[in-house]
């Protein structure tokens, strides 16, 4: 048996906006390939350095090493209009990516009627709207698991025009049936027809890009001896199985999704870096427990500038969630925790955390079943804050006594170590144990 390397794996612990773009770029360096395994453009993972801010919404965050290959895989579902935006926009920073970025051919396609869909149906909900991205993330998924979807490697067929066609045709009849003026609808401010041309242009850049099999590709990487990190994409609390459904993402976005996005062995997974927010953010709707509704909770959203990537929709802000942390901890096999943005707790005397939930006077550690109906109370308890700047802080002794005590106290909770506390947004804002 040959010694194999083996994908170690970092996702998002809560619901998304934990800090995984920041943390995968801090660690790329450390990694021959980079390979995003699930979802799409409702991601918006942002990395900032030298003074400079990008937003990525498909491209893995291992792009800024031009040493590192970053892979799309087949799990990902891509909007070529996107993706061609987001290359401009690397490319505007002095950031190439000709050579270092590979996509699945896999890799399922949003087409422009996706997002009609999407825009539509979430309309229809009305007051029970799960507050979709609209960038047609479940109208895509649906049409690959009913077996409908279009994927990357289908540009490069003789029929695909034709399939287009069809696709957009039966997309077009449902559409109808919610929206008679759907020419009227925009996408990215641009109405529908003219949305669809620019998604037809962006093609072209697809047919440039470099496609693989992802599955040969990375499995014969790990034989060679490379090492591979897979970004994760969304939080685990938002996982189509494991999330408060209905008001969750449309893929799998624990370590099993990583297998199933990439085509590694679940042998073949080797550390699963957890990373969560020293407090909750929730974007749309959907139970959150430990949400805050008082200046309290605008402190946090203020100081953390919480608000979305990719929307720019306020996020709900919240102490945090014990129970649901261990939860995502046992889903994904984490093995190490990285803590973000202790540094928006600066301002706090006293820090909250949920420990237990309560309903109707009963006590549990256990996450309902149901998104829907769900009834939770947060039993908290009261740490001393240390209300002090940490700007300018390099390693973690200097860190005040009561931020080792809430880092001592989160680790003892979940009995996984934190092996690294973020401070800031910047690449150097970052401390490792």
């Amino acid at each position: 048996m040959h010694n194999y390397m083996k994908v170690d794996v970092l996702l998002g612990l809560q619901w998304g906006d934990e800090g995984k773009g920041k943390i995968v770029d801090v660690l790329t360096p450390k990694y021959d390939i980079i390979a995003r395994f699930q979802g799409g453009p409702n991601a918006g993972h942002t990395i900032e350095f030298d003074g400079k801010k990008f937003v990525l919404h498909t491209i893995p965050s291992g792009i800024f090493n031009k040493n590192t290959t970053n892979v799309i895989g087949n799990g990902v579902i891509i909007d070529p209009f996107v993706i061609k935006k987001e290359i401009n926009m690397l490319r505007e920073g002095g950031i190439s990516v000709e050579d270092n970025l590979l996509v699945s051919r896999k890799a399922h396609l949003i087409l422009p009627t996706h997002r009609l869909l999407d825009a539509v149906f979430e309309k229809a909900k009305g007051k029970k709207k799960i507050g979709s991205t609209l960038k047609g993330i479940g109208p895509t998924y649906t049409d690959k698991i009913s077996r409908n979807g279009l994927r990357i490697g289908d540009i490069e067929a003789a029929d695909f025009d034709e399939r287009y066609k069809q696709s957009r045709k039966r997309h077009i009849s449902t559409i109808q049936l919610y929206d008679k003026d759907y020419e009227q609808i925009t996408i990215d401010g641009l109405p529908y027809p003219e949305y669809e041309n620019a998604w037809m242009e962006a093609l072209e850049v697809i047919r440039k890009m470099k496609k693989i099999n992802n599955e040969y590709y990375l499995n014969n990487a790990l034989k060679s001896g490379l090492s591979i990190l897979a970004e994760g994409a969304q939080g685990t609390l938002l996982d189509i199985d494991f999330g408060s459904y209905p008001f969750v993402t449309s893929s799998n976005t624990t370590t099993a999704g990583m297998c199933n996005g990439l085509g590694i062995a679940p042998s073949n997974v080797g550390r699963v870096f957890g990373i969560f927010k020293a407090y909750c953010t929730r974007v749309g709707s959907g139970p959150f427990p430990t949400e805050l509704f008082d200046a309290d909770g605008q402190e946090l959203r203020d100081v953390g500038k919480e608000y979305g990537s990719t929307t720019g929709r306020p996020r709900r802000c919240g102490w945090l969630d014990i129970p649901a942390l261990k939860y995502a901890i046992m889903l994904n096999g984490v093995n190490e925790l990285m803590m973000m943005k202790a540094d928006v707790l600066n301002g706090f005397n006293q820090i909250k955390v949920g420990v237990k939930y309560s309903e109707d006077g009963v006590e549990t550690e256990e996450l309902p079943s149901d998104g829907l109906n769900n009834t939770l109370e947060p039993v908290t308890e009261t740490l001393k804050g240390w209300h002090s700047d940490l700007a300018g802080i390099t390693d973690y002794n200097s860190f005040p006594d009561e931020l080792k005590d809430y880092v001592n106290f989160i680790e003892k909770a979940v009995g996984v170590p934190i092996k690294l506390v973020s401070i800031g947004p910047d690449r150097t804002q970052t401390i490792f144990r």
